[in-house]
């Protein structure tokens, strides 16, 4: 499969909504929007089509000052699951998840994987200045970049969007760790698609990358930065019954649950309630495999409680993204000083990849 490569706006196409795009689009499309700097940036929205606010930031962007004036910066802008948006899913039942198809990806090979393969090597040759994936949660989440490499330009990108930066290596496939091979990249979470605030979020943070002549090539402050890590993926069995409510047959979680996102949890912390018994029905596998459930939660007198201090994010009460994605992933703090010692070759400075 070869990705619908443009060098304008198709007619009208600002003027519709998410859900109306497959009409106008023959599926994954690439947009090549001339400026006054030549080398481009490249922006991806929809990669999950019902995570809108990147689109409607480019909308508004685009129907803005710069419907007259020429952009400052080339720019690439890639339209990806326009199907999964025109239904408000994330991706339908015949899709992958398009953010775990580009290279790198584990697992079979499909022809979502050619498409993005040919878009990485299209983009490659011309020299991004930078990529920037935008992309909304499925629970309450704060605004946050994230990024697979801790470095100067990407950190610098990302606390342009948010003090609070993510670094993360897992899962494979995701645009960003596909293209900072070879350009500094970052993902956007702009909170929950439903807000205004994370479009609005999202278009002022385009228009500063948009202006800006360089990135700098300095680690920012620690004051400036909020440094996180994810060191594991926590699912729900697929034998397990659950929801958040009373009514499935064996797990029960915390109908708000996810107003733990971001927040450091003692011991203890009480999860979800067990109803059949179920010996270990959340799994937490750190990014190099290791199984830290027992670590990480206690199954105790028909309770989960956490039994250790975590931090999770991304934790959703969607149960369907459960099902597809994963329940949360867990984090732990780190430090820019830690990074500047490994950059001077002091001993033990390395950043260790798991939890202890």
């Amino acid at each position: 499969m070869k990705p619908v490569i443009l060098d304008h706006l198709p007619a009208g196409i600002l003027d519709l909504p998410a859900t109306e795009l497959s009409a106008h689009l023959d599926g994954p499309t690439l947009i090549h929007l001339p400026g006054r700097r030549p080398q481009p940036l490249f922006v991806s929205v929809l990669q999950h089509g019902n995570e809108v606010s990147g689109w409607e930031a480019i909308r508004r962007l685009l129907k803005g000052r710069y419907a007259r004036d020429p952009l400052p910066r080339s720019l690439i802008l890639f339209i990806a699951n326009v199907r999964a948006a025109a239904r408000g899913q994330r991706r339908l039942a015949d899709q992958p998840d398009f953010n775990r198809c580009w290279p790198g990806a584990a697992g079979q090979q499909t022809i979502w994987h050619e498409l993005c393969s040919a878009i990485t090597d299209h983009v490659r040759k011309l020299k991004p200045f930078a990529s920037i994936d935008i992309h909304n949660n499925t629970g309450q989440n704060p605004h946050y970049a994230a990024v697979n490499r801790i470095e100067a330009k990407r950190l610098q990108l990302a606390a342009l969007f948010s003090r609070t930066v993510i670094y993360f290596t897992e899962p494979k496939g995701v645009q960003s760790m596909a293209f900072g091979e070879f350009c500094p990249a970052v993902t956007l979470e702009c909170g929950l698609a439903a807000q205004v605030g994370g479009t609005d979020h999202a278009l002022a943070y385009l228009e500063s990358v948009l202006n800006l002549e360089a990135l700098p090539d300095q680690l920012p402050a620690p004051e400036d930065l909020e440094l996180f890590r994810m060191v594991a993926t926590v699912t729900v069995d697929e034998a397990v019954d659950f929801s958040f409510s009373p009514r499935a047959r064996d797990l029960h979680f915390k109908p708000d649950l996810d107003l733990l996102n971001f927040r450091e949890m003692p011991p203890g912390t009480r999860l979800a309630t067990t109803v059949n018994g179920h010996a270990r029905p959340l799994r937490a596998v750190s990014h190099d495999g290791h199984d830290l459930s027992d670590d990480c939660f206690a199954f105790t007198n028909g309770e989960i409680v956490t039994n250790r201090p975590l931090m999770p994010a991304m934790l959703t009460t969607d149960e369907h993204i459960v099902r597809q994605d994963c329940l949360c992933y867990l984090m732990e703090r780190i430090s820019l000083d830690q990074r500047r010692r490994q950059q001077h070759g002091e001993d033990g400075a390395e950043l260790p990849e798991t939890l202890p």
